[in-house]
């Protein structure tokens, strides 16, 4: 007996779902049933070379099943309800660790290192600042100062410590002591938040001492320190000045900063939020170190005179510019002066060109003063002797220029005293030729023309001389004369005094020394010493120097009562410097020369650039020379001169040995 049929409805979407009830997965829609072949009918048998599928009850026939594999069923994900006990538990899990994670780093930074995360967060609020320190002096010789360091105090109020009943009162002072804006006062004293406000700076201690005397509350002060120039020194140029910071900006002020400025001490102070600075009781981390003093060569009272006779003279002839050094034979500097100058305590006024040092940094053409250099190589090396007699015309041809002598007294027969004396063109020359440029550029370099000073001052200029196998055409008679090289005032003062230290060069020095904070002092270095010319020729020189300031000689206003007084002078065209010729460049008046000259101790050499009317050596810078010699000769009581000056020969028609032929 057939099974009955499954009459219950099937969903066709539940897997599995077929017509009968554990029948094969259906793959597809049903096929319709074959027909029986045509022309026979369906037996229960097979007969006829056909089967049949046998006939279910109720009509049905079986599915024919192919000869094949049935095809595989359809797959489809399935899902199952997971368990929402597991999922809390692993969310709990990873919660509980987080929380550790929290609690280990507070307990850390709480507990292990709370002290050094306290640290770090006070250091966000600390800042380390600078004490200021006691700069040191700049002293002549005998320790009178040309700067010096006055202590004075920062006035500041604390808005958190100013009594509510002594707040108008506060103001009041601060107002009528220092000359200050009520508003502004007022605004410092009821500043919040803030603990620090600045008042007023570079009170003087009496001052602060008489408003600390009061007792007002919220009110304080802090060391500081001005620098001050004493007036009318007349060595600005030379000693400079310091910037707002403190530290050394020009002339030996900047050159010097590292031994005047000393080391600063350190404090820190706590900052608030609104940056004021609030200082801390026991923040004090180094102790300032004081500066220590320089000492130099110079003479106060020769300083001043020196500057203010330079400046006169340049006013009056209406020069651009001037310079005066003084020293003595062995190079020690004794004044240095310079104009246009500058006021130290307004340098708002001034600028680079005034503070610029002209002694070493303005450089000129020497003219006659450098023929010294010429004579003395010819008399060192035997070339020539003071009494030779040279035929000594007007002018001069060399190559294509004509050289000339500064006054037409036609041909003459000159000594070489003579030629000194009358300081001509055309006898330096013709001593020159024997000397020949090699010789001639040693002698130069040996006195020190073309190199620095040794001074090492700020904008020092080298000047100019040209290798000898350079010089071409008439390099060497323009050299002979002063022209066609450049110098610096200290150079030439060098010069002469090589010579009036019987043919020794001193290095030229400024700073005699340092003293600490204790009072020691500690010398400078020795100068370099080198024998130029014998002690022979240095004093042939000398004679033939103090012929100049004769009757006979380029600078009779030179002399002095009293004092037999050696120099010479220079005249030198000035190049333009916006043609870069010399047409219209006006002169370089020069004097240098040196006194007593029978016993020499004071050098002095002037300078004067471009002086209008009266431009020649003797007649515009001789006064200058008589003048500030006169003053040096008292300051460092030296003697009057005991004998009178030896008569020289000048010329062939006077008596003596001619000593030859030139």
């Amino acid at each position: 007996m057939s099974t009955p049929r499954d009459r219950r409805p099937r969903d066709p979407r539940r897997p599995g779902a077929t017509n009968r009830s554990g029948s094969r997965p259906s793959q597809g829609p049903q096929r319709r049933p074959s027909r029986p072949a045509q022309g026979g009918r369906a037996r229960a048998g097979g007969g006829g070379g056909g089967t049949t599928r046998p006939v279910r009850p109720g009509g049905e026939r079986p599915p024919r099943r192919s000869g094949g594999s049935p095809p595989p069923p359809l797959l489809r994900r399935t899902f199952q309800p997971g368990d929402p006990r597991k999922r809390i538990k692993v969310g709990g899990a990873i919660i509980v660790v987080i929380l550790l994670l929290f609690a280990g780093r507070l307990t850390q930074i709480q507990g292990i290192d709370a002290d050094t995360y306290a640290e770090a967060a006070a250091n966000l609020r600390m800042q380390t600042i600078d004490i200021p320190t006691l700069r040191g002096q700049i002293t002549d010789a005998d320790g009178n100062p040309f700067a010096l360091s006055m202590e004075v105090r920062t006035v500041f109020v604390d808005p958190e410590e100013v009594a509510e009943d002594e707040r108008d009162q506060l103001v009041d002072e601060l107002v009528t002591r220092f000359d200050l804006e009520e508003e502004e006062v007022a605004a410092k004293v009821d500043a919040t938040p803030s603990r620090y406000q600045v008042v007023v700076n570079k009170v003087p201690p009496g001052e602060w001492q008489e408003l600390r005397d009061l007792g007002l509350a919220g009110v304080g002060a802090e060391v500081d320190y001005e620098r001050v120039y004493p007036e009318e020194t007349g060595a600005a140029d030379l000693v400079g000045f310091v910037g707002s910071e403190g530290h050394g900006l020009e002339g030996l002020e900047g050159y010097m900063d590292s031994t005047l400025a000393g080391e600063a001490g350190k404090r820190q102070v706590e900052v608030g939020q609104d940056g004021t600075q609030i200082p801390m009781a026991g923040g004090l981390v180094r102790e300032p170190e004081a500066g220590q003093d320089v000492r130099l060569t110079l003479d106060r009272d020769l300083q001043w005179y020196t500057q203010q006779a330079l400046a006169d003279r340049v006013e009056e002839l209406d020069a651009e510019a001037g310079s005066v050094v003084v020293s003595n034979k062995e190079g020690e500097i004794l004044a240095m002066a310079d104009y246009p100058t500058y006021s130290q305590t307004d340098i708002a006024d001034s600028g680079p060109e005034e503070w610029s040092n002209g002694a070493v940094a303005s450089t000129f053409e020497p003219g006659s003063t450098n023929k010294v250099i010429t004579v003395a190589a010819a008399l060192e090396e035997g070339e020539t002797t003071p009494d030779t007699v040279y035929t000594v015309p007007y002018a001069l041809q060399y190559f294509d220029q004509t050289f000339r002598n500064s006054t037409n007294n036609g041909t003459q027969r000159l000594t070489v005293n003579g030629i000194m004396a009358e300081s001509s063109n055309v006898g330096t020359i013709k001593i020159a030729d024997q000397v020949g440029a090699p010789v001639l550029h040693r002698y130069m370099t040996d006195f020190g023309l073309g190199q620095p000073t040794g001074l090492a001052l700020p904008g020092e200029e080298a000047g100019v001389l040209t290798d000898p196998d350079d010089w071409w055409g008439t390099q060497l008679p323009s050299v002979s004369i002063g022209h066609g090289l450049s110098v610096n005032a200290v150079q030439m003062a060098s010069v002469y005094a090589t010579i009036a230290n019987g043919g020794v060069r001193v290095e030229p020095s400024l700073i005699s020394g340092t003293v600490d904070p204790e009072g020691e002092f500690t010398p400078a270095d020795t100068p370099e010493r080198e024998r130029v010319i014998s002690q022979e020729t240095a004093e042939q020189l000398q004679l033939m120097l103090e012929a100049v300031t004769s009757d006979e000689g380029t600078a009779p206003q030179a002399r002095i009562d009293g004092y037999r007084v050696a120099g010479k002078t220079g005249t030198a065209n000035r190049i333009d410097p916006e043609t870069g010729r010399y047409d219209e460049g006006g002169y370089t008046a020069t004097f240098a020369g040196f006194a007593p000259a029978d016993d020499p101790e004071l050098v002095v050499q002037v300078v004067l650039h471009n002086p209008q009317g009266t431009y020649y050596g003797g007649e515009a810078a001789g006064p200058v020379f008589n003048d500030i010699m006169s003053f040096a000769l008292k300051t460092f009581k030296v003697p009057p001169t005991d004998e009178e000056a030896p008569a020289i020969r000048l010329n062939e028609d006077e008596e003596g040995d001619g000593g030859g032929e030139g």
